[in-house]
């Protein structure tokens, strides 16, 4: 299909509110993965389905604003200060991680495992707070790591904790986003449900890598006006299952059930 100017990389139909321009510029930012640091006006038009002449302004623009920078030896891109800023402006305003961080990285350390919280951006999931142990297996994941929603424990525990309609709309933008392999994917989606209404919290074992197993719970904040999730995950030589339903899922659970404590609401105190 040949793309116009009118067309928008993800237009919600006609909404007149819907800034198609601004979404554009969005879109070139989210087209530069993991480890990428270049990209040309060419590679930037196929990944995102815009017309390379919109894309040439667009870049301009936001090199202008300081979001990408252009290097004029390669003629390419990559992400500019302006959105580093962004980024550490959204985690500093974001309480949460202040609160969390402690018993995340106390869990991290009595397990020898990889704990983090997550938040999610579209069909991904991303590390918003993480903390490591100190053992010879463990994963060595960062702030701002994707893992993908409908394989991870983490994804799949922050889809058991959305109001059902919400979880539907999703459930709907994977089917499409995984094509031929949704089958399977929802399968273990489904599995995923029925182990979080039994032991309050999911496992992956080998579903996200091969080598990785993990337990991971949804936390629900604010009366479910925000919803991420949290998760304890390792070599899955050491993570069997019997001590991830046994060991890590009920520990998980206290600690969320003390970062939802040091959340919730202070009473005042009235003289």
């Amino acid at each position: 299909m040949q793309h116009t100017d009118s067309d928008a990389p993800a237009s919600p139909g006609k909404d007149r509110n819907f800034v198609t321009a601004l979404a554009r510029g969005l879109e070139l930012l989210r087209a530069f993965g993991t480890g990428e640091e270049y990209l040309g006006n060419a590679e930037l038009s196929s990944r995102t389905g815009i017309p390379r002449p919109t894309v040439s302004r667009l870049t301009y623009t936001l090199t202008q604003l300081g979001y990408l920078q252009h290097n004029t030896h390669l003629e390419k891109y990559r992400l500019g200060a302006g959105v580093l800023a962004l980024g550490y402006r959204f985690l500093g305003n974001m309480g949460i991680r202040e609160i969390a961080r402690p018993h995340l990285q106390a869990f991290a350390e009595a397990t020898d495992c990889n704990v983090s919280l997550a938040s999610a951006d579209r069909t991904d999931m991303v590390y918003v707070e993480t903390c490591h142990g100190s053992g010879p297996l463990i994963i060595r994941l960062d702030v701002g790591s994707r893992l993908p929603i409908a394989t991870s424990a983490i994804g799949r525990a922050w889809l058991c904790g959305l109001p059902d309609t919400r979880r539907q709309q999703v459930l709907r933008t994977l089917a499409e986003h995984h094509g031929n392999d949704w089958p399977k994917l929802e399968a273990g989606i489904q599995q995923s449900m029925r182990d979080y209404a039994e032991y309050g919290f999911c496992f992956s074992e080998q579903d996200w890598q091969r080598d990785i197993s993990a337990v991971a719970m949804p936390l629900v904040l604010e009366d479910g006006a925000e919803i991420m999730a949290i998760n304890c995950g390792g070599s899955s030589v050491r993570l069997d299952h019997d001590r991830l339903v046994h060991n890590l899922g009920p520990r998980l659970k206290e600690v969320a059930a003390h970062i939802k404590q040091e959340l919730a609401p202070k009473p005042r105190i009235v003289r």
